[in-house]
């Protein structure tokens, strides 16, 4: 198996599953690999891309270490980081109808994802709601986002971020 920055976690643990550890031992952001609910849900979606967003990595820097560790050659250029907001969205300013703590959830072996989607489902458009996470949540984000909704991730120091979704539609 070619590892590329559209491969899965899932994927690229079930056929590297020494690169679990390494991930680890890479980067502590990496430690929520070890959870359960987290390997079952989140990691079936969650890209490279995303998951070296996830570790402050440039994605060909990060998909290129994976490479290196398993023995494939280097990728060349020409991979980005999706580019960040330069200014602060004036929607985030509401007041959240609804918060999530995405640490709690998960150490409570549940799904931050399908909490989040539940709670969407109660919510109004143009409501507000924020995640609360010790990780940036690069997976959630890019699925709320291909659902329609405005998303802003927030990076509050190297170990809280918060996420606001604005519904839509």
């Amino acid at each position: 198996m070619e590892i590329t920055p559209q491969t899965k976690i899932d994927t690229l643990l079930r056929n590297y599953p020494e690169l679990e550890l390494f991930l680890i031992n890479l980067n502590p952001k990496y430690r929520k690999l070890k959870n359960p609910i987290l390997r079952r849900t989140v990691a079936k979606i969650a890209t490279l891309a995303q998951v070296a967003k996830i570790g402050g990595y440039e994605v060909t820097e990060f998909v290129n270490i994976l490479r290196q560790a398993v023995g494939q050659p280097p990728l060349k250029g020409g991979i980005t980081m999706e580019e960040k907001f330069t200014a602060t969205p004036k929607w985030i300013k509401e007041e959240p109808v609804a918060e999530i703590d995405a640490g709690r959830l998960l150490a409570e072996q549940k799904n931050p994802l399908a909490e989040v989607t539940i709670a969407l489902k109660s919510m109004k458009n143009g409501d507000v709601l924020v995640i609360k996470s010790d990780f940036l949540p690069s997976p959630l984000i890019d699925t709320f986002k291909k659902q329609g909704h405005d998303v802003y991730a927030l990076e509050e120091d190297d170990t809280h971020y918060l996420t606001f979704i604005k519904k839509n539609s």
